[in-house]
């Protein structure tokens, strides 16, 4: 295995991570769970603060929903496709958190 293939998992398992760490501080803080309709809410603060809530916690927030979601005929296109999405976006946010990390402790 490549050093590049080892980071791009790496990063993967940083994303998810992150998301789960950020759903569960917005549950221990408020004692809701957090959920896309946050944005809902109109042009407040409070939902741009919920943005970079959102932005982090996706990639559980998608597979969360998607495991919970009931059962039917095409489940398994629905499952795969919220599993390469919430994967895809798991790894551009953990490369985020990675190079966030090395600007602020390499330079």
């Amino acid at each position: 295995m490549s050093l590049q293939s080892i980071q791009m998992l790496m990063s993967l398992a940083i994303g998810f991570a992150v998301a789960g760490l950020c759903c569960s501080t917005y549950r221990l803080v408020t004692d809701r769970l957090p959920s896309f309709t946050l944005l809902h809410r109109g042009p407040r603060p409070a939902t741009f603060a919920a943005l970079g809530l959102l932005l982090m916690s996706a990639p559980f927030l998608i597979m969360r929903n998607t495991l919970l979601g009931g059962s039917g005929e095409g489940r398994f296109r629905v499952v795969f496709f919220a599993t390469l999405v919430a994967g895809f976006w798991s790894l551009m946010s953990g490369m985020v958190v990675v190079m966030t990390l090395q600007a602020l402790f390499l330079t």
